[in-house]
């Protein structure tokens, strides 16, 4: 009996010791790492490198249980191929031998130093962290046998490599709608198999250059940045981060930044207590009398952009824009028309050679025109315009209402859903809505169209085409965000006319003039179909230099606040 008790007592125990060896097995499964040593000084010279790979070990285990992060000022942000090149490497040091750096890491280090010539903003690259490290490594004896800092300077050389890479190939903006680029992500292989290019080319800048786009468009703004940031004024101003109307009293961040800003530039002569509301409109006064802006003492969206459009501030619209070519595809076809709505401009390419370039209106702010891409596939001669209800609730319903002579006057019709003519007089627009409006508005075809002589449609989920215009006026003035949504053309003719030069047997130049003359409504059909592009570029390459565009829809203020506001800051 004993003995079985006896039996049973040992049993007990070793579970029991079993249990808690499986415990601490765990336990040790889901510690994390130690953190990587800050500093560790060899003493003999031949053994800094078995240590130096030692420490990479012990970082890449931590920063992968660790999101990335090394410490409170290095961040990781590539770590899956990063952990593929140091486990595929033997040994892990990469940028170094023995107390010296390979000749790349030099080549490396000074690209970073000037890839603002990129649209690239070296702080990104562990700019500050690998200065302070290649000091300290070139010049400091003590500092040449420290492990740990030619482990930490090595593993931030390869992230920012392979950073470089991936900013260099897609930029820093998330994919959107009218994304063409098909290749968005990098395998970590593809990492790896760059990063061994340049040893094996002794080259680094070849491989960098070769991710870029091959636009001719992005080249161009490329090279004259290079005399942008030579020349760039880098000034520190307060950047004002809220777009108001007028000046809000409830907003005391944007008004300690805009008088801030205001301060900073000698429009107001204190920044030491807060400025009432009458301080802060003279100030805004001053300001606008030396910009030539109109003089209301009200810090409006044009008083802000202007306060903001310092050169730090244009750098980073630069960097937005070369980014937004990097969401392209790297070639366009052959024959192709071109929107871009900050520049008011269309332009015609065929065979690399500009055929035709026009003044264009697009929408206001409140009734943007899209970004998309489409293929021109006819356009309507005298076409008949059709009201979009958009437009019927927000702004004709209430003058009709107010007075039913504003159909005629605006050559508007009334038709049923049979497309029969009614007699505005027999409608109680009273009690029309917008849940109840069994009526279309139609406007007569003519000149005073409000798409003019002439529509151009192409397939796109807007309901927006180009198209002439009955206010030809406006295309005198200089912001020209002005229309519904809809693109208005000045150079109308030699568009239609470049459409149908595959197609003179069909439709002779004499044929579209009789029309035209006529004032009938014609549909024509063209047999090539020119691809269509309207984007949103806020500058651009002209003579190599860089010139721009107001951000008329605040794209560039809200990219930089969700992917740059840390620059330079």
């Amino acid at each position: 009996m004993r003995f079985f008790l006896n039996w049973l007592e040992a049993k007990a125990c070793f579970n029991t010791v079993l249990i808690c060896a499986v415990i601490a097995g765990l336990y040790a499964c889901s510690a994390k790492p130690p953190e990587p040593r800050e500093v560790e000084i060899v003493k003999q010279p031949e053994d800094l490198g078995k240590v130096v790979n030692e420490n990479i070990l012990s970082i890449m285990a931590y920063v992968e249980q660790n999101a990335g992060k090394l410490n409170d000022s290095i961040t990781l942000r590539l770590n899956s191929p990063l952990k593929k090149w140091y486990d595929e490497k033997q040994p892990q040091r990469t940028w170094s031998s023995e107390k010296e750096w390979d000749g790349l890491a030099d080549s490396l280090y000074n690209f970073i130093s000037q890839c603002e010539y990129y649209g690239l903003f070296p702080e990104d690259y562990h700019w500050r962290e690998l200065r302070y490290s290649f000091q300290r490594l070139k010049t400091d004896s003590a500092s040449m046998m420290d492990a740990a800092l030619w482990a930490r300077t090595d593993v931030m050389l390869t992230d920012a490599f392979m950073q470089l890479i991936k900013d260099l190939r897609l930029g820093r903006l998330e994919k959107d709608s009218i994304t063409t680029r098909k290749d968005l992500t990098i395998s970590d292989s593809v990492y790896n198999v760059l990063l061994q290019q340049a040893f094996n080319e002794r080259l680094i800048t070849p491989v960098f250059e070769a991710q870029e786009p091959t636009l001719k468009s992005y080249r161009e703004l490329r090279n004259a940045l290079r005399g942008f940031v030579d020349s760039m004024d880098r000034t520190v101003y307060t950047y004002i981060s809220y777009f108001p109307i007028e000046i809000p009293e409830d907003s005391a961040r944007y008004r300690q930044e805009l008088q801030a800003r205001l301060f900073e530039g000698g429009y107001i002569s204190f920044n030491n207590r807060v400025a009432d509301t009458a301080e802060l409109a003279e100030a805004v006064r001053k300001y606008q009398e030396e910009k030539d802006l109109k003089v209301d003492g009200k810090a409006g969206p044009m008083v802000v952009q202007s306060l903001n459009n310092n050169d730090r501030e244009k750098f980073i619209r630069i960097a937005i824009n070369l980014d937004r070519y990097k969401l392209m595809a790297d070639s366009l076809p052959a024959s192709y028309a071109w929107v871009n709505i900050p520049a008011f401009r269309l332009k015609v390419w065929e065979e690399d050679t500009l055929r035709l370039e026009s003044k264009v209106i697009v929408g206001r702010p409140a009734t943007r025109t899209p970004v998309l891409t489409s293929t021109l596939s006819n356009f309507v001669v005298f076409p008949q315009w059709t009201v979009p209800y958009s437009i019927v609730f927000n702004e004709m319903l209430p003058k009709i209402q107010k007075n039913i002579a504003y159909l005629e006057k605006e050559n508007l019709m009334v038709v049923d859903k049979n497309d029969s003519i009614i007699d505005p007089s027999e409608i109680n627009w009273f009690k029309l809505h917008k849940n109840n409006f069994p009526y279309l508005l139609k406007q007569r075809q003519g000149d005073d169209n409000s798409l003019g002589v002439i529509k151009f449609n192409f397939n796109n989920k807007y309901s927006v085409y180009l198209h002439d215009t009955n206010a030809r006026g406006l295309f005198s003035r200089t912001d020209r965000a002005l229309s519904h949504g809809c693109v208005r053309v000045q150079q109308w003719k030699p568009l239609s006319e470049f459409l149908v030069q595959k197609d003179t047997i069909k439709y002779r130049p004499d044929t579209l003039a009789a029309w035209m003359h006529r004032k009938e409504k014609h549909t024509v059909y063209f047999s090539k179909k020119t691809p269509l592009f309207i984007r949103y570029f806020t500058c651009e390459a002209k003579d190599s230099a860089v010139v721009f565009y107001n951000d008329i829809y605040a794209e560039d203020k809200i990219a930089r606040q969700k992917f740059f506001v840390q620059r330079w800051q």
